[in-house]
């Protein structure tokens, strides 16, 4: 059963403010909507057979350790912004209205005996709740701004689902006006029978128009370079707990 939260009525994707918001004044890029129409289409496990049309897809799957530490360290790691940073990203958290993030529907999941389970990413009351080294975990309409070293200028994205299982979890982030490209990026980690640990990264994307068009070549080629550090940002050593 996949359970994704999103928010009600799609509230957070409903603009009312112009694109040049997001230049101008980031603390109002909550009220900006995503850059594409196909929203949570990265959900769809045939999504490289079956992509929304005029976008490109891309899915990667890599293994990235075994064992419940590991699981642990990789979702968290997921879900708190934790593997663009790993992949050379900085991060910008920006704080948007209560109502944009906690309004945010969690769907209930339910084990093999029909008992119903605690979401892991939220508390109980629907607050955020924090990894050990003190970052939020990501909700359904949150916003960041994405830095590259090479390009002054940031990326804004939004957490458009996520997914809350208890094998599986991770989050979906949406492009805004601003990025290079429209599209979506799916980041799931999942704990199998054996105990390994994976990472699926699934992607669909096209220029976002303009000049971006041109250079498509090279945005392409900083995405792939970005996805390869993707697959690889989970598998290192695992933090002591004293660095915790």
């Amino acid at each position: 059963m996949t359970t994704a939260s999103a928010p009600p009525g799609d509230a957070p994707r409903r603009s009312t403010a112009p694109a040049a918001t997001v230049v101008d004044d980031p603390a109002e890029l909550w009220r900006v909507p995503v850059t594409y129409g196909a929203v949570g289409a990265t959900q769809a496990p045939d999504l490289l057979r079956y992509p929304p049309r005029g976008y490109r897809p891309l899915e990667r799957v890599v293994r990235v350790g075994h064992g419940p530490e590991r699981w642990e360290y990789a979702w968290m790691r997921v879900m708190s912004w934790g593997i663009q940073r790993g992949a050379g990203l900085r991060v910008t958290p920006l704080d948007a209205p209560a109502a944009a993030t906690e309004a945010s529907y969690v769907p209930v999941a339910f084990g093999a005996d029909g008992t119903p389970i605690a979401p892991a990413t939220v508390g109980a009351g629907g607050e955020a709740l924090f990894t050990p080294e003190g970052d939020a975990i990501v909700r359904a309409g949150d916003t960041g701004l994405l830095r590259a070293p090479f390009w002054p200028k940031p990326f804004p994205v939004r957490v458009v689902y996520v997914v809350d299982e208890p094998e599986r979890r991770g989050a979906a982030f949406g492009t805004l006006p601003g990025h290079p490209l429209a599209g979506e990026e799916l980041f799931v980690v999942e704990r199998r029978d054996d105990d390994s640990v994976w990472l699926t990264v699934r992607i669909f994307s096209r220029a976002a128009g303009g000049l971006w068009t041109l250079v498509l070549p090279i945005v392409r080629v900083v995405q792939w370079f970005l996805v390869r550090r993707y697959l690889g940002e989970l598998t290192g050593p695992l933090p002591s707990p004293g660095t915790l």
